[in-house]
C-alpha cells in the first residue's frame, strides 16, 4: 500500500512540475520578447506546439504528434494555395494567403494538446494556455494579418487536427479508409 502511496505522490509532483514548466516557459516568452503585439503573438504560436511537443514526447506520443502537426500544415498550408485570390484568401493589408490564420492554428494545436494531455487538472495552466493561444489570433487582427473569419477558421482547424486526427479518434480511422480506397496502390483486403 505505501508503494502505491508513494507512485501515486510521483505521479502527481510530475504532473505539478509539468504546468510549472508550461507557465515558466510561457513567462519567459513574455519577458524576453520586444514589447510589440505582434511580437508576442509570433513567439507563442511557437512556443505552444513546440511546449505540447515536448510533453507529447516525455509521454511516448511525440512521433504520432508530430505527425498530426504536419497534417495540419500540409491542410493549412493547401488551403492558402488553393483559395488562390478567393476574396476569403485576401488579408486585411491586401495580401494574399490568409485563409486560414497560420499563427492561429499552430497556437491552438498546442494549446489543445497542452490542455487535454500536459495540463490535467490545472485549471490555472490551462487557462494560461487558453489565454495565450487566443492573444495569438488577436495580434493576427491588430496587426492587419488576418479577419476575425480566418482567425477563426484558424482556430477550427488548430482544434480539429489536434483532437480528431489522433490515433485513437474514430475521425482519423475513417480518413485512412477513405485514402486507402481513393489510392490506387494501396493493397486491398
Amino acid at each position: 500500500m505505501l508503494k502505491f502511496i508513494r507512485r501515486i505522490l510521483r505521479v502527481l509532483l510530475a504532473m505539478q512540475r509539468r504546468a510549472l514548466m508550461v507557465v515558466v516557459m510561457l513567462l519567459l516568452v513574455v519577458v524576453f520578447t520586444k514589447p510589440d503585439a505582434e511580437r508576442y503573438g509570433d513567439h507563442l504560436q511557437y512556443a505552444l506546439p513546440t511546449l505540447a511537443w515536448a510533453c507529447e514526447v516525455a509521454d511516448g506520443r511525440g512521433k504520432e504528434y508530430f505527425a498530426r502537426f504536419l497534417v495540419m500544415e500540409a491542410v493549412l498550408h493547401g488551403s492558402k494555395q488553393g483559395l488562390g485570390d478567393a476574396p476569403i484568401n485576401i488579408r486585411p493589408n491586401g495580401g494574399d494567403e490568409g485563409f486560414p490564420s497560420g499563427h492561429t492554428t499552430a497556437a491552438v494545436f498546442g494549446a489543445s494538446a497542452l490542455v487535454q494531455n500536459c495540463l490535467e487538472n490545472r485549471p490555472v495552466a490551462q487557462m494560461l494556455v487558453i489565454t495565450a493561444a487566443g492573444y495569438v489570433g488577436a495580434s493576427r487582427i491588430e496587426a492587419g494579418k488576418h479577419n476575425i473569419w480566418q482567425v477563426l477558421a484558424g482556430v477550427f482547424l488548430g482544434w480539429f487536427c489536434e483532437r480528431f486526427l489522433r490515433d485513437e479518434s474514430p475521425m482519423r480511422r475513417r480518413v485512412l479508409r477513405a485514402m486507402r480506397r481513393l489510392n490506387p496502390f494501396a493493397r486491398r483486403r
